[in-house]
């Protein structure tokens, strides 16, 4: 039996509604608000590592993003998105979309990267100062996490010791980063480092353990004006050791004394401290200081050349002055004093 054009026409609508109504179910999950649009104002949401996509939803729907968490899991769910959401810290706006805050999330220029920056050469207690205000991480969580430093994943011939191997660089801070997580990123970097540089392997090529290589470099790295010096630095530790002398560095002095001057006396010099290089031969224990790579890399790699002194006679604009005369040495001193008007 022929059907007529009507039944047709009508069976065709049915059809289409089905089809439109499929489409609906899976862009929308029934019952599920969402709001339309890209929303409107900006609002700064975390993402925690390990967050899953309803857990994200929640944190959405309570900062106003989107209108329920259900739309954004279904969302998530039907783009198969589920393992491209990263931890951070994202500028999303007001009453979004599901589907426009899920866009927002995977653009990389959404991610409001929170850093912190460490400087060359700091010591620990500074390096610990520097990260408490950079993150609002109490700083008493990294004083804590640093006292328990075979937590720290240290390389062995750190021998327990954090100074010297918090490597200075910028830092991502991801929500819920903890002291001691950043701790160990710190440790963590240095290790890359210290491959890049072959530094095991290549410390004994100076006669130096790795350990002592990382001690020069952190004197390298305070009394080095500018980087193109370090070589040379470098190059006088090596003249002195290599002859059995003291190193006679005010840096080590200024650790023991635990303050930063160019003003060291000769009465600074007498502190009994087995860091006092003016008073003991060799190198001091251990670092006097966090050394970045160019200072490791100078260390490693010194400079050819016979000087046994340097003085930096400008201080303002690094000039540093290498001699291997001691007359000469003692005029450059006199500069120094001149500068700093104590002659």
């Amino acid at each position: 039996m022929k059907a007529s054009p009507a039944l047709v026409a009508g069976a065709a609508a049915v059809t289409a509604a089905i089809a439109f109504g499929v489409h609906a179910a899976v862009r929308q999950e029934p019952g599920a608000a969402d709001y339309a649009g890209a929303g409107y104002g900006a609002v700064n949401v975390d993402i925690t590592p390990g967050a899953s996509a309803g857990d994200i939803g929640r944190s959405l729907e309570r900062a106003g993003v989107v209108a329920s968490s259900r739309s954004f899991v279904h969302e998530v769910t039907a783009r198969a998105k589920e393992n491209t959401l990263r931890p951070g810290r994202y500028r999303l706006r007001r009453h979004m979309a599901a589907a426009s805050a899920l866009d927002l999330l995977l653009a990389p220029g959404s991610r409001v990267v929170r850093t912190v920056t460490v400087p060359e050469g700091l010591r620990t207690a500074e390096v610990l100062t520097v990260l408490a205000a950079g993150t609002g991480i109490p700083l008493a969580d990294f004083t804590s996490a640093a006292a328990r430093p075979g937590d720290l994943r240290l390389p062995p011939y750190a021998e327990g010791d954090i100074e010297g191997f918090l490597f200075p660089a910028t830092y991502e801070i991801e929500p819920g980063t903890t002291a001691r997580a950043l701790l160990r990123s710190m440790i963590a970097r240095f290790r890359v480092a210290a491959v890049k540089l072959a530094l095991e392997r290549s410390a004994p090529a100076v006669r130096l353990t790795p350990r002592q290589a990382v001690t020069v470099a952190s004197i390298v790295q305070a009394e080095g004006g500018v980087e193109a010096d370090y070589p040379k630095v470098s190059r006088v530790v090596q003249n002195r050791l290599a002859r059995g002398a003291k190193l006679e560095m005010d840096s080590t002095v200024n650790y023991a004394l635990k303050r930063h001057t160019l003003k060291v006396s000769e009465a600074d010099t007498r502190i009994e401290s087995p860091y006092n290089t003016y008073r003991r031969p060799g190198l001091p224990p251990g670092p006097i200081g966090n050394p970045g790579e160019s200072a490791l890399r100078a260390t490693l790699h010194p400079a050819v050349g016979d000087w046994y002194w340097f003085v930096t006679t400008d201080p303002r604009r690094k000039i540093t002055k290498f001699t291997d005369n001691e007359a000469e040495f003692r005029k450059y001193r006199q500069e120094l004093n001149r500068y700093l008007g104590t002659n």
